[in-house]
């Protein structure tokens, strides 16, 4: 038996001047990144010096290998380190045990390592060799795990942080952040990126955002979108930094919002994917929401606010942090699913539906109809860009009187009017869908032809009029609009339009210019 210095034990697996190199070598092959496995160099130790071998912890759990019968009051002074190893042979069997740091919480383990031979120096060292790098193998885990945990956490605490200032939480939001990203949210006004690749190259994607807006922007990976992740960053060279990203890599597409206050970030998020919507249509791969016309940019400024005021106003009996609540809720709701707004807030998809039920009561508002989703949406990005004095404009105005532009008419005409260069009669099949709430087979019921023609006609659209239509959100909800403006479909009866003017609505199936 031997005590703590067996004149055997070393740091290092080489063994310069060996007569034998090859199972040093095979040893450290064992500890390249592609073939790091603790149980697969137990085995391979078992396999080179014909022997059983097993790994286990302080409480005889085994780790690798094959159990093995042993001594527990060695294995006790191993593992508690009066012993470094010992050796023992009887009843035909030759026993080498070796101690084994492990990573906490265990403190220490046990190699065993039992054959029928005896153990000469090549076995020997072979042995010591194993257990030392066993150790390193270990070690390099337990630090790579800390640092899977730090990263871990890290990207939570990023998440929380644009989860609170979604719901407009902004003073939280900037306690949070104040420990780890000092002076980041030292700001009234951001801009929300995202950007987009895919699935599998979104962690090296999230990373070189980091780097590329210098570690002064929020980096989150989408909790919504595999493919996507979201930045949100006071400094206005971000946006050309995540420009050249996206240059330098290949399949990589990059959305902007205009800037907004931070308590507007669940609209600044909007924008931005509705950005992200057009620049994969660009050659250049990017697009920033304040580069396209907007409907509510042809209106008239006074009667769209004095309008949005008086339809959100049901919800001003609301506390602050309620009412900021639902709004957010309502305004990712009315862009994405509710599972995918649940994932994006940290809520229930439960949740979500319920505070949305909520607003369409306050609103006596159906978000079934296509038609009154636009106009919400209309007024909740209207809201997102009032101050705090929401008293409406002298004089009362309806969607309707909102509507009749000759800006706005000239837009919305010469959108749809793209849609005229297709045979397929795109027009006519878009219009149906829109009046069937964005339902298929109740379109292709109306219009007598197959569901899966109107699903193809309505994506055809999509990139005629570079818009996502397919998904609920800013780009179907300007085409509805474009709808409601041109006459093709008459504006949804609400509560904000005290004398609403309700046309009749055309038949889907007819064409009006």
């Amino acid at each position: 038996m031997t005590g703590l210095d067996d004149g055997h034990r070393h740091t290092g697996v080489t063994v310069p001047g060996h007569a034998d190199p090859t199972w040093a070598q095979e040893l450290l092959d064992h500890l390249r990144p592609a073939g790091r496995d603790v149980a697969r160099i137990v085995d391979w130790l078992g396999t080179t010096v014909d022997a059983a071998v097993s790994l286990r912890d302080e409480n005889g759990t085994l780790l690798a290998g094959a159990p093995t019968p042993l001594d527990e009051t060695l294995v006790t002074d191993i593992v508690t380190g009066r012993l470094a190893s010992a050796s023992w042979e009887g009843d035909g069997r030759h026993l080498r045990m070796i101690r084994v740091e492990l990573p906490p919480p265990a403190a220490a383990g046990v190699l065993a390592v039992a054959r029928t031979e005896s153990f000469d120096r090549r076995a020997a060292d072979i042995v010591t060799h194993t257990a030392a790098a066993l150790e390193l193998l270990l070690r390099a885990q337990r630090t790579t795990a800390t640092g899977h945990r730090l990263a871990r956490a890290t990207s939570d605490l990023r998440l929380a942080i644009l989860q609170l200032l979604m719901v407009e939480d902004t003073s939280a939001a900037r306690r949070v952040a104040a420990g780890l990203w000092p002076g980041l949210l030292d700001t009234d006004t951001a801009c929300v990126y995202v950007v987009e690749s895919s699935p599998a190259d979104r962690d090296r994607l999230a990373e070189a955002c980091i780097e590329a807006t210098r570690e002064q922007s929020l980096v989150v990976r989408c909790p919504a979108v595999d493919a996507h992740v979201i930045v949100l960053t006071p400094r206005d060279a971000a946006g050309a930094d995540l420009r050249a990203l996206c240059h330098r890599r290949r399949d990589t597409f990059l959305g902007g919002s205009a800037r907004q206050s931070l308590a507007h970030t669940a609209a600044a998020y909007g924008q931005a994917v509705s950005a992200l919507a057009v620049a994969r249509f660009r050659p250049d791969k990017t697009a920033v929401y304040a580069e396209r016309t907007h409907p509510e940019r042809l209106m008239d400024p006074a009667a769209l606010r004095a309008w949005t005021t008086r339809l959100l106003g049901p919800l001003d009996t609301l506390a602050h942090h309620t009412r900021a609540e639902l709004l957010a809720t309502t305004r990712l709701g009315l862009e994405f699913t509710a599972v995918s707004a649940a994932k994006v807030l940290g809520v229930s998809r439960n949740t979500v539906r319920a505070r949305m039920e909520r607003v369409e009561n306050l609103l006596g508002a159906d978000f079934s109809d296509l038609a009154v989703r636009a106009a919400v949406h209309l007024a909740l990005n209207t809201e997102a860009c009032l101050t705090e004095d929401r008293h409406p404009a002298a004089g009362p105005a309806r969607l309707a009187d909102l509507l009749t532009g000759p800006a706005l008419r000239t837009w919305a005409h010469g959108l749809l009017a793209r849609l005229d260069a297709d045979g397929r009669d795109l027009r006519t099949t878009l219009r149906a869908w829109i009046a069937a709430g964005g339902n298929a087979e109740r379109a292709a019921q109306f219009l007598g032809v197959h569901a899966q023609t109107v699903r193809e006609h309505v994506r055809g659209a999509e990139p005629v009029l570079e818009r996502r239509l397919l998904a609920a959100g800013s780009d179907l909800y300007e085409v509805v609009l474009a709808h409601l403006v041109t006459g093709a479909l008459s504006p949804p009866g609400l509560h904000a339009d005290p004398r609403p003017s309700r046309r009749p609505s055309p038949r889907p199936g007819r064409h009006q210019a």
